[in-house]
C-alpha cells in the first residue's frame, strides 16, 4: 500500500484522539458515581453545618438576652469595682491576715475570759440572791420566836485588856 505523506500522522492522531475519547467515556460512569458520592457528602455536611448554625443562632440569642439584661447592672458596678481595686492595691491590705491572726491570738482569749466572767458574775449574783432569801426567811423565822426581839437588843461584849502578871 502506498502511503500518502502526512495522512498517516493525521490518521494516527485521529485514532489516538478516538482512543482517548473512548477511555474517557469508559471512565465517565465511575467519575459520575464519584461525583454523586461527593455531592451526597457535601449535602450531608451542609445539613450538619445548617444544624450547627441553627444551634449557634439559638445560643447567640440566649447569650444576647443575658448580656442585655446584665449590661446596665455591670456598668453601674464599674465605678465601685475601680474603687475596690484601688483599695485592694493598698499595702495595708497585705497586713490584714497578720492582723487577724494577732486578733485571734490576743483578743479572742480576752473576750472568752470576759464571757466566762459574765457567767461567773451571774452565778454569784444568783447565789447571793439565794443567800439573801435564806437570810430574810431566817430573820422572819427568828422574829416569830417569842422573845427574839430581846436578842436584837443585846450589847456586844466590851473588849477587856489582856491580863498582865
Amino acid at each position: 500500500m502506498a502511503k500518502i505523506p502526512g495522512v498517516d500522522s493525521v490518521v494516527g492522531g485521529v485514532l489516538s484522539v478516538l482512543q482517548a475519547q473512548t477511555e474517557a467515556l469508559a471512565a465517565l460512569p465511575g467519575a459520575v458515581q464519584s461525583l454523586s458520592a461527593a455531592v451526597k457528602n457535601l449535602a450531608e455536611a451542609t445539613a450538619g453545618a445548617r444544624d450547627t448554625v441553627i444551634t449557634m443562632n439559638r445560643m447567640i440569642n440566649r447569650v444576647d438576652a443575658i448580656v442585655t439584661e446584665l449590661e446596665e447592672p455591670l456598668k453601674a458596678l464599674a465605678p465601685g469595682m475601680a474603687r475596690m481595686a484601688a483599695i485592694l492595691d493598698d499595702p495595708v491590705i497585705a497586713s490584714v491576715p497578720e492582723t487577724l491572726a494577732q486578733v485571734q491570738r490576743d483578743i479572742l482569749p480576752v473576750l472568752k475570759t470576759l464571757a466566762d466572767t459574765n457567767e461567773r458574775v451571774a452565778f454569784i449574783a444568783g447565789s447571793t440572791e439565794r443567800i439573801m432569801t435564806f437570810i430574810d426567811e431566817t430573820g422572819r423565822t427568828i422574829a416569830g420566836i417569842p422573845g427574839a426581839a430581846l436578842l436584837g437588843r443585846r450589847r456586844p461584849p466590851t473588849a477587856r485588856p489582856p491580863a498582865t502578871t
